[in-house]
């Protein structure tokens, strides 16, 4: 059962799976980071200085302090139940941004298995069997007898 076990994990498309969700994590914080620390910033200085990762609807303040709220983080440490409405749009934003790239990624793979199925494989003629070869010789020995 082990060997078993031990063939399985070794094939290439565990190992390959294995690769893209560790790539893919990878990538997941590479685009957090550059939405939370590259894109919001500059759009929440066009809309007056609003930082999207504070902005929350407080449903009932908490019991260790009462609203308002300065920040999310102080919303949460109080016990406040809120909604974050401000996190969800960054969600939403590196969501797009990571769909977008898979969709990219896809395109291409699709364009060159087209252009692959379009390019006739470049192979050699096949050999010519060892009877028509004969055939040829007996006419062309024909042909110089006439």
């Amino acid at each position: 059962m082990l060997k078993e076990f031990k063939e399985f994990a070794m094939r290439g498309n565990v190992v390959d799976l294995a690769v893209g969700i560790i790539i893919g994590g990878a990538f997941g914080k590479i685009v957090d980071s550059l939405v939370k620390d590259v894109i919001m910033p500059p759009i929440g200085l066009v809309l007056g200085n609003v930082d999207f990762s504070n902005l929350f609807l407080v449903l009932k303040d908490g019991n260790k302090a009462a609203g308002p709220y300065e920040t999310l983080k102080a919303a949460q440490d109080a016990g406040a139940v809120s909604i974050n409405f401000g996190v969800f749009f960054n969600v939403l934003i590196s969501f797009i941004i990571v769909a977008f790239a898979v969709f990219l990624l896809i395109k291409g793979i699709n364009r060159m298995k087209r252009e692959e199925a379009a390019a006739p494989a470049a192979a050699e003629p096949a050999p010519t069997p060892e009877e028509v070869v004969l055939l040829r010789e007996i006419r062309d020995s024909l042909k110089s007898r006439n």
